[in-house]
C-alpha cells in the first residue's frame, strides 16, 4: 500500500513537471524581439518528418526554462527545465512530426530570471517537409588525427531515434585498419568494406553473411579503393591506387593524400574477376573515384595528368569526366570531360549523383583529391542537364565532404569541420527539386552537449534503408579466414 502511494506521488510529480502546470509562464510575457541563442542551432531549418527529437540547450541566462514546441492545432509539447536542457520526449515528438508534414513547426522559448520574472523570445520557425530520410546512417569513428588504428570502428543508428551500433570494431580485427565502406545505393542488403593490415582484404557483406575477397591479382600493381556499386548490384567500380601522405606541421592543411598513379578497374561479383578499365592513353591520366548514373550506363569519375618522378602536390588537379558503359559486355566508351575544373585552378573530387540523375555534387578545392582537410574546400552541384555548376548554401567556411543522398533524393547527409576546424561532424541538409540546398542542421544526439566533448571524426557517413546485423563471432570468423582470390578477367 504504502509504495503504490510513493508511485501515484512520483507520476503526478512527474506530470506535473513536464507539462509545466502551476509554474508555466502566462500569456501576457513580454517579448524581448530577439531569437534565443540555442544549441545546437537547430533554429530556420526544414527537417524530415522522422527525424530523432532534436534535443538542445539554451544558453540564455536564468533560473528556469519553459519551451513550447508546437504546428498548428496540434497538441503542443511543453518542457520545462532548470538548467536550460531541452529533451524532448521521443513518442511525442514523432506523433508531433507525423501531424506537421509539410507545415511549420514552432518553438517557443521563455526564461526566467529571478529578478525580472519570465521572458519570451522569437519563435524559432522551422519546416517538417513531406519527405522522410533513409532509416539509418552508418559512419566510421577515427581520431581525427588519422595517427591512431588500434580503436577504429564502423557504427550504425537509427535516424528516428538515438540508438546506435557497431557493424565492425577493429578490437575484433587485431587492430586493422577499417575503411571505405559503401552500399549498394541502399537499395539491397548489399555492403562492403576494406580491411588494411595482417588481415587485409576486401569485405562483402550480403544476405547476413560476410565474406572475404582479395580483389588485388598479381597483373596490379596496386589494390582497389573507393568503391561504388553499380546499380545493378552485379558490378562494382574501384580505383586502384598508389598513395602518399604528407602530415603537416606548419600548414592549415594537417594532412596531404597524393596519388602517385591511379586507374581504375571493374570488379564482377558473380565472376569474381577483376577488369582493367583500359582508356585510350591511360598511362597519361589519373583516373579515380568512379560513380554510376542512377540507370547504370554512365560513369563519371575524376582524372588528373600523370605526374612525374618529382612533382609539387599543390599543383595537381582533377576534372570531372564520364564514360558510356554497357553492363552486357562489361565495355566502356572513350572518356570525355564533364566538369573542367582545372581551367579555374581547382580541382574535384568524391563525385555523387542524385537517385533522380539530374544533379552531381562533388568537392570544389585548389588542389589534389583528399580534400578534407582543405579549409577552402567547398560543395558544389552540378546540373546534369546543363552542365552548370553552384556553389550549395549550405556550405561553411571549414571543409565539406563525404556527402551522401538520401535515396529519395530530398536530403543530402555530409562531413564538416564547421565546429571546431578539426573534427567532422555529420550534418544533414533538405536539397529541393532545383536542386538548391538548405540550411543544414548537425545529426541530433540524445545530449545536446555531445559533440562538445565527443573527441572522435565521424567519416564516410551514408545514408542506408536497412539495418547491418554482424555479430562479433561471425566477424572474427571471416577475418582469420583466407580469402577468395579474385581472377584478373578481360571484357
Amino acid at each position: 500500500m504504502l509504495r503504490s502511494l510513493k508511485y501515484r506521488i512520483f507520476f503526478t510529480f512527474l506530470v506535473i513537471f513536464t507539462s509545466g502546470c502551476g509554474s508555466k509562464p502566462g500569456d501576457d510575457v513580454p517579448l524581448t524581439g530577439k531569437l534565443p541563442v540555442i544549441h545546437p542551432d537547430y533554429s530556420d531549418i526544414t527537417i524530415p518528418p522522422n527525424i530523432a527529437p532534436l534535443n538542445f540547450i539554451i544558453r540564455e541566462n536564468g533560473s528556469t526554462y519553459f519551451v513550447k514546441i508546437s504546428s498548428g492545432n496540434n497538441p503542443a509539447i511543453n518542457i520545462k527545465s532548470k538548467n536550460g536542457i531541452i529533451k524532448i520526449p521521443q513518442k511525442k515528438w514523432a506523433e508531433l512530426l507525423a501531424r506537421a508534414k509539410g507545415s511549420e513547426l514552432n518553438i517557443d522559448v521563455f526564461v526566467k530570471d529571478k529578478e525580472s520574472g519570465w521572458k519570451r523570445f522569437k519563435a524559432i520557425r522551422n519546416n517538417v517537409s513531406s519527405a522522410p530520410v533513409d532509416l539509418y546512417l552508418t559512419y566510421r569513428l577515427i581520431h581525427p588525427g588519422y595517427e591512431r588504428w588500434n580503436d577504429i570502428s564502423i557504427r550504425q543508428r537509427s535516424i528516428k531515434d538515438f540508438s546506435e551500433w557497431p557493424v565492425i570494431e577493429n578490437s575484433i580485427a587485431d587492430q586493422n585498419c577499417v575503411n571505405c565502406h559503401s552500399y549498394n545505393n541502399g537499395k539491397s542488403d548489399d555492403f562492403l568494406f576494406h580491411m588494411r593490415g595482417s588481415l587485409a582484404g576486401t569485405y562483402f557483406y550480403s544476405n547476413g553473411e560476410l565474406k572475404k575477397t582479395n580483389l588485388k591479382t598479381p597483373e596490379m600493381s596496386n589494390g582497389s579503393v573507393y568503391p561504388r556499386w553499380h546499380p545493378s548490384g552485379k558490378f562494382v567500380a574501384f580505383s586502384s591506387n598508389k598513395i602518399v601522405q604528407q602530415f603537416h606541421s606548419a600548414d592549415n592543411n594537417k594532412i596531404e593524400v597524393s596519388d602517385l598513379e591511379s586507374s581504375l578497374v571493374l570488379y564482377d561479383i558473380d565472376k569474381n574477376e577483376i577488369i582493367p578499365v583500359d582508356f585510350p592513353d591511360k598511362e597519361k591520366y589519373m583516373d579515380t573515384y568512379p560513380e554510376w548514373s542512377p540507370d547504370g550506363n554512365l560513369m563519371y569519375f575524376c582524372r588528373a595528368p600523370q605526374v612525374g618522378e618529382v612533382f609539387d602536390y599543390r599543383q595537381i588537379r582533377y576534372d570531372l569526366y564520364r564514360v558510356s558503359f554497357n553492363p552486357v559486355s562489361r565495355s566502356f566508351g572513350d572518356p570525355e570531360i564533364t566538369f573542367n575544373a582545372s581551367e579555374k585552378n581547382k580541382s574535384i573530387s568524391f563525385p555523387r549523383i542524385s537517385p533522380d540523375g539530374n544533379f552531381l555534387v562533388m568537392t570544389f578545392q585548389d588542389y589534389g583529391c583528399f580534400p578534407i582537410w582543405h579549409k577552402e574546400t567547398d560543395l558544389i552541384s552540378l546540373n546534369l542537364k546543363t552542365l552548370q555548376a553552384e556553389r550549395l548554401e549550405l556550405n561553411s567556411d571549414y571543409p565539406e565532404s563525404y556527402h551522401s543522398w538520401s535515396s529519395n533524393g530530398s536530403w543530402l547527409l555530409f562531413a564538416s569541420r564547421r565546429d571546431d576546424g578539426l573534427t567532422t561532424r555529420p550534418y544533414i541538409a533538405f536539397i529541393d527539386e532545383n536542386g538548391k540546398s538548405g540550411k543544414p542542421f548537425i545529426v541530433p544526439q540524445k545530449d545536446p552537449e555531445f559533440y562538445d566533448i565527443f573527441l572522435k571524426s565521424f567519416n564516410v557517413p551514408e545514408f542506408s534503408n536497412f539495418k547491418i546485423n554482424m555479430n562479433p563471432g561471425k566477424i572474427r570468423d571471416a577475418v582469420t579466414s583466407d580469402a577468395i582470390q579474385a581472377k584478373w578477367g578481360r571484357k
